[in-house]
This record gives structure tokens, C-alpha cells and sequence, in this order.
């Protein structure tokens, strides 16, 4: 199985618990080899390029997931907007479409940038994840892990085991990565806390809102 890889801190704990269960060195190669931005990847699943991926939720539409995703429910610090002229982030379809539903202009930015915005520029920025919470009362789910046929009974449990085991990130990984992404550890840890994995009824109420609002505006 070649499954596609974001490079994002928001998925450290999964990339940690995916390490230990890829069965194979090929398969772990493979997933290495396949990091990218989540447009990039989303362009790589529909390609049938890879087989798995964590993909941005408004591509995700149609296809077969797991429920597990990257959410936040309310501030999320990683995807904000920076009022003024419309500049689209060419990296995240679902952050750029979030922002036309919430009827917001300016420029879009995600990832390591906007967190290190936020951390150096706490006021300006629109949170565009608090503002969805704002407008709705429901979390925003940014991307969901999905499978082509063959490969979604495997998903389905790797997820699961996911769930019934929470990997926990080590420290020296928390420095490296910290370092890596000109962060602290405080401030990786305080991130990695306002990120959840699991889809239930209300983050699935909420991928239907959004579905729907987002008619209008693509």
C-alpha cells in the first residue's frame, strides 16, 4: 500500500503511529517518499498515484473514508486570513474554500507560516477554524483519511487501532520537530492540543454544512 503523506505538524501523532504499523520497509519507504502540501496529495489520491491519504475534506466528497480527519473545534492557530486583497493559499483547497463560505476576504495563508504568524502577530488574523465556530457552533474538519476500495478494510483498522491506543509523541521527537518548524516545545505541545482525529456525529453534521454552503461559493 502506498500511502500519501502531508507535511504538517498537525499530524505528528499519526505519522508516529503509522512508523510502527506500515507492515513493510517498501510500504515505509513509499510513504516517506510521498510528503507533500495537501493539494499536492489530494491531486495524488484522485491520480490513483497513491492509495491512502489524509486528503482536504472538500475534495474528499464522494470518496471512501474512515472517521478519522484533522479537526479543530474552535482556534486552530495554522489557518487564518490576513484581511485585505484575496489571495488564495495554493497549498489547502478546503482552508481557500472556508474562507469564500464564510464570506471572509484577504489573504489565506496555512501550516508552519501561520503558525508562526499567529505566535509572532496574535491580533489581525482571522482564525478562520474560530471563525466556522463562531457562525455554526460546530467544529471544522480540514481533511479526512480515505482509501480506494482495495485498501479501506486496512484503513478502517488502522484507524481503529489509532483510537484504541493514542500514540504518544516522544519528547526528543516534540524537539526535533519543535526546532525543525521554528517552534518551542511549549508552543508544539499547545498546537498538537487544539487538533483532534476522531469524526463523530458533530464533526459529520458539520462536513454536511459545509458541503452544502460550499455549493454556492466554488
Amino acid at each position: 500500500m502506498i500511502f500519501g503523506k502531508i507535511e504538517y505538524l498537525n499530524l505528528l501523532p499519526f505519522h508516529i503511529f503509522l512508523k510502527k504499523e506500515l507492515r513493510s520497509s517498501a510500504e515505509k519507504m513509499a510513504w516517506l517518499k510521498r510528503g507533500s502540501v495537501p493539494s499536492e496529495i489530494n491531486r495524488a489520491f484522485h491520480a490513483r498515484r497513491v492509495d491512502a491519504a489524509v486528503i482536504s475534506s472538500i475534495r474528499s466528497r464522494g470518496c471512501r473514508c474512515v472517521d478519522f480527519g484533522i479537526v479543530a473545534d474552535g482556534e486552530v492557530q495554522s489557518v487564518l486570513l490576513l484581511p485585505g486583497a484575496m489571495h488564495e493559499d495554493s497549498a489547502s483547497e478546503t482552508s481557500n474554500a472556508l474562507a469564500r463560505v464564510l464570506g471572509l476576504r484577504g489573504k489565506v495563508i496555512i501550516g508552519d507560516r501561520a503558525l508562526q504568524h499567529h505566535l509572532r502577530h496574535p491580533e489581525g488574523a482571522i482564525d478562520l477554524a474560530r471563525a466556522w465556530k463562531e457562525r455554526e457552533g460546530l467544529p471544522f474538519v480540514f481533511a479526512r483519511l480515505c482509501a480506494h476500495p482495495a485498501h479501506l478494510a486496512r484503513i478502517e483498522k488502522l484507524s481503529r487501532r489509532f483510537f484504541a491506543h493514542p500514540p504518544r509523541v516522544p519528547y526528543r521527537v516534540l524537539k526535533k520537530e519543535a526546532h525543525r518548524h521554528g517552534l518551542s516545545v511549549r508552543e508544539l505541545r499547545e498546537y498538537l492540543k487544539k487538533i483532534h482525529y476522531r469524526i463523530g456525529w458533530r464533526e459529520k453534521k458539520a462536513l454536511k454544512r459545509f458541503f452544502s454552503t460550499a455549493k454556492g461559493v466554488l
